[in-house]
């Protein structure tokens, strides 16, 4: 007869929001199972496609979780400025963090570095076990307990399972947990480029009559990653571009703001759908980041709506056991759910309508995308919610993401 492992908590998936939370728990002295269907290695060679735009919450919540200081601190860049314009047009808004007295806004970083740091921490973690290149065949739920089956036939227990598996989540399907989601009629073309003109630390992005254009600065003064968002057609058009007519294109789209442009990767595109779960929670379940909600990339929020899904999860769920209550139990878990949504939910609705808005030449529309940009612009308390906004700070946020860990007692 196999024997059973047995965990206060299994999480499944080892990107950057399973991990985060995965050290959270352990710090609360839960005793976690991580299952990892891959490997993350540390971060070399040339800029890597995937990045993320890291706010002042995410970054506090990877400092008080003890992760920060495992970033290469050499590929991460901080950004003090942010630049938005219309194309062909006269609305435009900046934001500048000296203005708030903040030495930057967020910091732009390499998903592998993220994660790479991440899995440094949880390596120290007594609690953790972190099971690699492993995946999982079977997974069933019962009063009291989850078990789950690895593809290698080992059998684990859990008091409570998160998924955190991505947006294809294979432990959200096995649920049979219902999705809402739509297809935004985009992909995201992204890529690495050298640039003529230095980036000066400045995240900028330019609203084209087919969707966002973003140049964001990379850890080199002449490196940036470019996020486009085109219709499937466009992007087959850009993509079966010759290197030298790419880079023209892209040059022109961006107003030559950045002088001539070279590829320093392959282009590549990924389809933009959201996803929302029609739940977060079951009986000795949870959802967390992209398993839950993906939105669209315009605000550069996704990874950022992740990470609170961790803290949350972390907060609550070592309330419940300084409460000694059951950790699994749904009824302790709606409350947590309920949270999470209503954060997602208007995260969703403000890049539905962000993207509505700035879609189309429509001249009315135009017209108003002009008087809104620079009426923002010039009106302080406005323009300073929107940077408080971006930077994370608003009055649901998590305790990890609001305090040092110093202040921060787990029992």
């Amino acid at each position: 007869m196999l024997s059973t492992k047995t965990y206060d908590i299994a999480i499944v998936g080892g990107g950057m929001v399973g991990l985060a939370t995965a050290i959270g728990l352990a710090m609360a002295d839960l005793r976690v199972v991580v299952i990892d269907a891959g490997e993350i290695e540390a971060v070399s060679g040339g800029p890597k496609l995937r990045v993320s735009a890291i706010n002042k919450a995410s970054q506090r919540l990877l400092q008080n979780l003890g992760a920060w200081s495992y970033l290469d601190d050499d590929r991460v860049s901080p950004y003090q400025k942010m630049e938005v314009w219309q194309k062909d047009s006269i609305g435009k808004i900046s934001f500048d963090a000296h203005t708030l007295c903040e030495q930057y806004l967020g910091s732009i970083i390499e998903n592998d570095n993220i994660g790479y740091a991440l899995s440094k921490r949880a390596s120290e973690c007594d609690e953790i076990t972190h099971i690699k290149n492993h995946r999982l065949d079977n997974i069933a739920f019962g009063e009291r307990e989850a078990w789950l089956t690895l593809d290698n036939g080992d059998n684990l227990s859990a008091a409570l399972v998160i998924g955190a598996d991505g947006a294809n989540s294979w432990v959200r399907e096995q649920c049979k947990i219902p999705m809402t989601f739509w297809d935004y009629g985009h992909h995201a073309i992204v890529a690495s480029i050298r640039t003529e003109i230095s980036h000066q630390d400045t995240a900028r992005q330019v609203f084209l009559k087919d969707g966002p254009l973003a140049f964001l600065p990379l850890y080199e003064k002449n490196l940036c990653s470019i996020v486009w968002s085109v219709p499937p057609a466009k992007a087959k058009q850009l993509l079966s571009m010759d290197k030298q007519t790419f880079e023209r294109t892209l040059m022109a789209a961006f107003d030559g703001r950045m002088g001539m442009c070279q590829l320093v990767c392959e282009p590549q595109a990924f389809p933009l759908r959201m996803r929302y779960a029609r739940h977060f929670a079951r009986h000795r379940l949870l959802l967390a980041g992209d398993a839950a909600h993906t939105i669209h990339p315009l605000a550069g929020q996704g990874v950022n709506l992740g990470f609170l899904d961790a803290a949350a999860i972390i907060q609550t769920i070592d309330g419940l056991k300084l409460a000694g209550k059951d950790i699994g139990d749904y009824s302790n878990l709606r409350a947590l759910e309920r949270w999470r949504k209503a954060d997602a939910l208007e995260m969703i609705a403000a890049m539905e309508g962000f993207k509505r808005l700035f879609e189309g030449s429509n001249p009315v529309k135009k017209a108003l995308r002009d008087f809104g940009l620079n009426l923002i612009d010039h009106i302080s308390p406005a323009k300073t919610l929107f940077m408080r906004q971006a930077m994370g700070h608003n009055n649901r946020l998590p305790d990890l993401c609001k305090v040092q860990k110093s202040d921060v007692e787990f029992q």
